[in-house]
């Protein structure tokens, strides 16, 4: 049974993992720190980044999973969607690795993936389920009927929630990465303290721009009446926002579970670390009977370890590229 070299460079994570016979047996991230000195990821400095993390990533996993190049049976990569210079280094490294071992090279969508690491570790669910992929750069309500048959039936309107809980931060001046502290704080907060709307969005789909705006005006508005708003009410902001943005995202779950039928509700990408919805979820899941699948922490965020399983199972099909296979910035199922 195959043993594959996956290699994930999407965005500011240079991650590296080996899939032995569908089994997870490395899976090594290197984060970019440098970021946080801007407030945000900067392109042209993760590329660079990049460049520098590979080698010594492929060399880690390599160790942590005790085999050799001579031992692998493919290489895989993530081919989109993300920021295309980052994409490239990935993308360059896999084929020269590939072509002088004389591997055949597997191209995975980012988005698959993130909904395949359900199928890493037990509990895994069976099919059809419904994946809420919620990331920085996107939220999706996925229909999953196979492996690679997915079909998105919600998706956010322009921005996403990982990118709400972000802004979030910025606006209460908490450092980069801001999304994982907003959830530190709002451990410690009243969640009703604070009332912020829902969007009414027909259907399925999200929007998160007016909630943003509604958040940057209340904070503007309250710190004109009183300069220590912020620093007085900081946990009670966070939860208070966090159950704002989980209750937009679970209730059009639960929409669409009524609307599919389906009861096997998982969550996928980086916001699914939250505590906030992890808990939502599974409060909802006893009210409706729900079955629920979340992966480990180490599998949320970017990680080359969900395109190893991907890769497994598109080595099982046969499903290899070439040498001049690019990556896309953006890309469909």
């Amino acid at each position: 049974m195959p043993v594959i070299l996956a290699i994930e460079s999407s965005c500011d994570e240079t991650s590296v993992a080996v899939s032995n016979n569908g089994k997870i047996t490395a899976n090594v991230i290197a984060n970019q720190t440098i970021h946080e000195n801007y407030g945000g990821v900067i392109p042209e400095l993760a590329s660079r980044v990049h460049q520098q993390n590979i080698v010594p990533a492929v060399s880690q996993a390599l160790k942590d999973s005790g085999i050799e190049k001579t031992d692998l049976d493919a290489v895989a990569f993530t081919r989109g969607p993300g920021l295309l210079g980052s994409l490239l280094v990935g993308v360059s490294f896999a084929k020269s690795f590939a072509l002088a071992l004389d591997l055949p090279l597997i191209a995975v969508n980012h988005m698959q993936a993130h909904i395949l690491a359900h199928f890493i570790d037990e509990p895994k669910p069976s099919f059809p389920f419904l994946c809420l992929t919620v990331s920085g750069g996107h939220t999706q309500i996925v229909k999953v009927n196979d492996f690679f048959d997915m079909e998105i039936v919600g998706e956010t309107l322009d921005d996403a929630a990982g990118e709400a809980f972000d802004k979030t931060a910025k606006i209460l001046q908490l450092p980069y990465p801001g999304g994982p502290l907003v959830d530190k704080w709002a451990k410690s907060g009243n969640p009703d303290a604070f009332a912020f709307p829902e969007p009414q969005i027909p259907g399925l789909d999200f929007s998160f721009s007016g909630f943003k705006t509604s958040v940057l005006y209340f904070v503007r508005d309250n710190m004109q009446r009183d300069p220590q708003f912020i620093a007085n009410n900081l946990t009670d902001i966070c939860a208070s926002v966090q159950k704002r943005i989980v209750s937009i995202l679970l209730n059009k779950v639960k929409k669409a579970s009524v609307q599919y039928g389906i009861k096997q509700i998982a969550i996928a990408g980086g916001v699914s670390a939250n505590s906030g919805l992890r808990t939502g979820l599974e409060d909802m899941a006893k009210k409706h009977g729900w079955q629920t699948f979340i992966p480990a922490f180490q599998y949320c965020t970017d990680n080359a370890g969900m395109i190893a399983i991907a890769a497994h199972h598109l080595y099982l099909k046969g499903e290899f590229v070439g040498q001049d296979t690019a990556p896309q910035a953006r890309m469909e199922f």
